[in-house]
């Protein structure tokens, strides 16, 4: 069990076509974000590069790396320096033809903890993950860090309340959701506002229905056509918003929470006690006509 209080870092930025720079960028952050008493840092989804997922290019193969490698060890040095947990969104290559959406997670003293293949893999226009990522193979994963239990899912995953729940089960207190999402720049500011306040809920309601603090980081910046939309959030067991990110700009910000909420509103609202896991047997079907 971790202490009563820890400090949730996030670091929302702008990222180019410039891998270094990125990654530099990032290092900057985590420093800035360690030094405001941030206990767990989490960056963006694939924070080492621009969304190259708008477009079907076998040259953006040339990005991927193993996983733990090169920039896992980088952040490990930097976690053990700082004495922080890192939450780090990479481009995994097993081997040619086979690569996954992963997050590595570094414990405060840098020791690689494992990581989590990203599950629901999108394929919507901008947003070509199919080409590049295979679906995980490896479940959902609890990481029982220096600061407590934490679940990361990547992104599309955060629409899936299944997700939420079956790592919540395993045992994480604060669930991760490092994300690359936004808007077509075509669009109309009421599609806009419809589709973040959508993406906003059905996480807090991740939160409520299983009593756990959720934080999403979401890049920002106009890439190509696509303006993500920022708006990184942490909320707490109860889906109250804690902190709340601009959309237009990058930002480094330090929320404090306690875990131990977890706790009190699984007593006071006792979802998990009332499942009836008895009938949820058509959940394993992929759609049922009346």
């Amino acid at each position: 069990m971790g202490p009563s209080k820890i400090k949730i870092g996030i670091i929302q930025s702008t990222c180019s076509v410039e891998v270094e720079a990125n990654l530099l960028k990032a290092i900057n952050g985590i420093r800035q974000a360690a030094q405001e008493g941030a206990n767990i840092i989490c960056l963006q989804e694939l924070f080492t590069s621009a969304y190259f997922c708008d477009s079907e290019n076998y040259e953006n193969f040339r990005m991927s790396e193993p996983v733990p490698g090169p920039t896992c060890e980088n952040l490990q040095k930097l976690a053990r320096e700082l004495q922080v947990v890192i939450i780090a969104s990479l481009f995994e290559k097993v081997d040619a033809g086979i690569h996954f959406n992963t997050v590595a997670v570094l414990d405060a003293d840098g020791t690689y903890l494992g990581k989590y293949r990203k599950n629901h893999i999108p394929d919507d226009p901008g947003f070509y993950e199919k080409f590049y990522f295979a679906p995980g193979d490896e479940g959902y994963r609890v990481f029982n860090t220096r600061f407590g239990s934490i679940g990361t899912l990547v992104c599309w995953d955060q629409w899936y309340p299944e997700a939420a729940r079956i790592t919540s089960m395993m045992g994480a207190k604060i669930l991760f959701y490092p994300t690359a999402i936004g808007w077509a720049a075509s669009q109309k500011e009421a599609v806009n506002q419809e589709q973040y306040e959508a993406w906003l809920t059905i996480q807090r309601s991740h939160a409520i229905a299983n009593g756990v603090h959720v934080v999403a980081v979401n890049r920002t910046g106009h890439e190509k056509n696509m303006i993500f939309w920022g708006g990184s959030f942490v909320v707490n067991p109860f889906g109250k918003v804690l902190y709340q990110a601009p959309h237009d700009r990058e930002d480094i910000h330090v929320t404090e929470i306690n875990p131990g909420q977890s706790d009190f509103y699984r007593s006071h609202w006792p979802f998990m006690r009332d499942r009836r896991i008895d009938t949820y047997q058509p959940l394993l079907k992929r759609y049922l006509k009346s």
